[in-house]
């Protein structure tokens, strides 16, 4: 299990810096972070379509990052241990309450007044 967990986690990563690299590279409508790093628009590229290939993988990281997590709690989960079979239980007498000692406050002995 340690391993397959391992392998999940790496992938996991791996997705989760793909995606935001993808997601830094893309040219927002309002500038962004993308212009505040000198990003050059997409045409300067030759490349026309390029901000729905980023839309689509963005998506699909995403969806993978999603998928993958949801795969390494199924897989790595432990199943909750069920309580022992309770076979070997003696029953005993409820124990016996101690005698009252002679020192205590006899029951009709009247209550100190507040003040």
């Amino acid at each position: 299990m340690d391993t397959i967990f391992i392998l999940l986690m790496v992938l996991i990563m791996i997705a989760s810096i793909l995606l935001v690299i993808v997601v830094m590279a893309q040219n927002p409508k309002g500038g962004g972070l993308s212009s505040t790093f000198g990003g050059a628009s997409s045409a300067q590229f030759g490349v026309q379509r390029t901000n729905d290939f980023m839309e689509k993988a963005t998506w699909s990281l995403g969806a993978i990052i999603i998928a993958l997590i949801l795969v390494s709690v199924v897989i790595t989960g432990k199943p909750t241990q069920a309580a022992p079979a309770q076979q070997s239980i003696k029953k005993e007498a409820p124990a016996k309450s101690a005698p009252a000692s002679k020192t205590a406050t006899p029951a009709n002995a009247p209550a100190t007044p507040a003040k």
